[in-house]
């Protein structure tokens, strides 16, 4: 069974530590393509993380039923499937985003992300912490993909929540700058989505920095003297 530390270790590893869209900058083509928009990044991040979750589940249910050997094709063919299932489900349920994520979808297949989580944790650990593992590395995603779609969407249109309406019918996206903004096209181009995850990777150095700086400038804690010592014995006296 997963302890409390082992919970927060996994966490604070998925959200922060080995973030895969800020330490480890896996799946850079979906993160850099899709994220013209908060909705649309923080939709294809959700489909993600919900397939790493089902697969680290099902490969860590499975792992000691499949041979090394074949545990890749093995492991690219649950991906798969899940990707199938999550892909009709958006074609079913929520078209209109499905048609604007169009390929995205069935690529997660091929995201280095999912294919390293299952090899990497699910290969080697039990179903519950594996399923963990993949649902802090997919919020780790999904945050990074809001934070990196918003800000583009904000300097690129003026506007956030572009295209909500496509998920909940009666909303709309809200104007920050008003209808006048003449927009940053350098922003919501391709080039604009480089200088955006650069300057969100070297704030996440920054910060790691002045933290590791930090505890390195804090005092060690006093050690409590040995019994028998003369530090002792004087106290005593």
């Amino acid at each position: 069974m997963m302890n409390m530390q082992q919970f927060r270790e996994i966490a604070r590893n998925g959200l922060w530590k080995q973030n895969t869209g800020l330490a480890q900058l896996l799946g850079l083509c979906p993160i850099l393509a899709i994220s013209t928009s908060m909705v649309n990044a923080v939709s294809l991040g959700l489909a993600t993380l919900l397939v790493m979750a089902l697969s680290n589940l099902a490969v860590a249910t499975l792992r000691n039923f499949i041979p090394y050997e074949i545990r890749i094709p093995v492991f690219v063919l649950i991906i798969a499937a899940l990707v199938t299932v999550v892909d009709l489900s958006f074609n079913a349920y929520l078209h209109s985003l499905y048609l604007v994520l169009g390929i995205f979808i069935p690529l997660i297949v091929t995201n280095c992300i999912v294919l390293a989580r299952v090899e990497a944790y699910a290969a080697k650990n039990d179903p519950l912490s594996s399923t963990v593992d993949a649902v802090m590395m997919g919020c780790g995603l999904v945050w990074v993909l809001a934070l990196l779609g918003g800000l583009r969407e904000l300097l690129g249109s003026g506007t956030l929540f572009a295209g909500i309406e496509m998920i909940i019918p009666d909303a709309s996206a809200l104007s920050v700058f008003g209808d006048d903004y003449p927009g940053f096209l350098v922003a919501i181009l391709p080039p604009g989505a480089f200088f955006a995850l650069g300057c969100l990777i070297a704030a996440y150095n920054a910060i790691n920095t002045r933290r590791a700086a930090r505890l390195q400038a804090r005092p060690p804690a006093a050690e409590p003297a040995p019994a028998g010592s003369p530090a002792e014995a004087g106290a005593g006296a």
